[in-house]
């Protein structure tokens, strides 16, 4: 079975392509996307592996859901397409670049300029039924997500792993903490971040700090 994702992800996903719970899934996302409005748009359903190459992945942001509202998702987790209003986590994340590093707000929430450096800014979940948050949960996402966490871990050195949340920080299992670098925080959403587990990780200084410790050129956020 063919995939359209990067070639470079294809080597080290193969075998996961060939499961039959994978084959299970693609087909219930070709009839999802058959019968009802999904997200992200069909072709961008592995934009954040068609960014962010294997060889060139050094860190990974792990979110749980895309969104479900019109013209928002587009692969990668937290970024909206160009021109549309930033959600309440990422008006926080920008915030905290603010802070952190002194860079003025964006006009966009599109991420991809992050992911084209070599951030993968992978969901659990790749697919959502329009308006219905989390309807694709249960259905494979979650098993093919762990796979590629596990594999970035066993088959790749020094990657910064930034885990933002309950949900994220337990996919801290899946990593080898010997071979890789791994940041906790609260998740960036109002409630997490009003309640203060969120601003002030300067979380993007200090993964541009271990990328330049490790001879790796740094992000520019």
């Amino acid at each position: 079975m063919t995939v359209s994702i990067h070639e470079s992800w294809k080597l080290p996903l193969g075998p996961i392509f060939e499961q039959p719970y994978f084959m299970d899934l693609v087909n219930f996302v070709k009839s999802e996307y058959m019968e009802h409005h999904c997200y992200p748009p069909g072709k961008q359903i592995f934009a954040a592996f068609d960014h962010s190459p294997f060889e060139r992945t050094k860190v990974v942001i792990i979110g749980q859901d895309p969104y479900h509202g019109p013209k928002q998702a587009n692969g990668l987790c937290f970024s909206v397409q160009d021109g549309i209003p930033h959600p309440p986590s990422l008006i926080n994340i920008f915030k905290e670049i603010e802070t952190d590093l002194g860079k003025p707000y964006p006009q966009s929430g599109n991420l991809e300029h992050w992911a084209d450096q070599g951030v993968l800014l992978l969901n659990a979940t790749l697919t959502v039924r329009a308006h219905m948050a989390g309807s694709h949960q249960g259905k494979g996402w979650e098993a093919f997500t762990d796979s590629v966490i596990k594999i970035i871990s066993d088959q790749k050195e020094g990657v910064v792993f930034l885990l933002w949340g309950g949900f994220a920080k337990k996919k801290a299992a899946l990593i080898d903490k010997d071979k890789h670098y791994i940041l906790t925080s609260g998740h960036p959403s109002p409630l997490s971040a009003n309640r203060g587990y969120w601003f002030g990780n300067k979380h993007f200084s200090k993964t541009n700090d271990i990328l330049r410790k490790l001879g790796k050129d740094p992000i520019d956020w």
